[in-house]
């Protein structure tokens, strides 16, 4: 089935900053778009890896890579500050600029190895943590995080990331623009347009789709190219998505929004079969997959 065509596809450099716009990935299983969240920051008065979700002004910043990323390789970045200075990642004073300017002592690192369990921990969990990186209020539900493979839910409570990576949980990820339009409608003043999102596919929806699409997909194949991905789970949703970059106000009604209408929810996990490239403009297909042993979540 005709779903719609590849309409951008976006890669960011470093965790929670700012990334940019491609004409063609090689996605891989691995790393998803290969680069792809390949740097982080770590905020070394909190031991430990985190993102806008708390430190905000991360959001602010901009990052590409001076070289092309290849497979699992992290090439050295070059960051742009809020205040349009510009520092690569192997500048001997990057770690104190950065930290002059997050207002923490924070450093920047690209991907370690997954042994390195030291740096990939996570600190003490607590409800009231979750409640204000997804900004809930004490009377809210909780997204419903039983969709998360066991294996990967276990890690995610001793580890920041994923060890071995710097994704909040998969290497891949997709947003409709079926699905915007959802959170546009019920936000109708709001700037809502993918970089809040920071999906790496954007499908263009085929017209007459309304609601979220992608959600239907779950446990199905896309086909984009020669590429093919199993489409795994929805995606949780955090304060990010209404949090100032660049041009972009600060704006809380798009989590509103997607608090109310879509379950927290906004696009899907992607898992690609095969390294594969794909480029803007390519036509999306779903097809059923029948159930079998060892399904994706069990890998995962």
């Amino acid at each position: 089935m005709h779903v719609g065509w590849v309409s951008e596809l976006w890669r960011h450099p470093v965790k929670s900053m700012r990334g940019d716009r491609l004409a063609s990935a090689d996605v891989t299983e691995a790393w998803g778009v290969p680069g792809d969240r390949g740097w982080c920051v770590r905020d070394e008065e909190a031991s430990e890896i985190r993102g806008a979700k708390q430190l905000t002004s991360l959001l602010q910043f901009h990052a590409r890579y001076l070289d092309e990323p290849r497979e699992g390789a992290t090439p050295p970045v070059e960051i742009t500050f809020p205040d349009g200075s510009v520092m690569r990642s192997d500048d001997a004073h990057v770690n104190e600029a950065l930290s002059t300017a997050v207002g923490r002592e924070v450093t920047l690192w690209p991907r370690r190895p997954p042994d390195d369990h030291m740096h990939y921990r996570r600190g003490k969990i607590t409800e009231a943590g979750i409640r204000a990186q997804l900004d809930l209020g004490p009377d809210e539900p909780l997204p419903d995080f039983s969709t998360l493979p066991e294996a990967l839910m276990r890690e995610l409570f001793e580890y920041a990331t994923p060890r071995g990576t710097y994704f909040d949980a998969m290497p891949l990820s997709l947003l409709t623009t079926a699905a915007m339009d959802t959170v546009r409608e019920h936000a109708p003043g709001s700037s809502i347009e993918p970089r809040r999102f920071r999906k790496n596919i954007i499908l263009d929806s085929e017209p007459g789709i309304g609601g979220c699409p992608e959600f239907d997909w779950v446990g199905s194949r896309l086909h984009i190219g020669a590429a093919a991905f199993d489409v795994v789970m929805p995606i949780s949703r955090c304060v990010m998505v209404g949090l100032p970059q660049a041009d972009l106000p600060h704006d809380r009604a798009v989590l509103r929004s997607i608090a109310r209408n879509t379950g927290m929810n906004l696009g899907v996990y992607l898992r690609a079969l095969h390294p594969a490239t794909i480029h803007e403009g390519d036509p999306v297909y779903v097809s059923e997959v029948a159930p079998a042993a060892g399904s994706t979540a069990d890998r995962l």
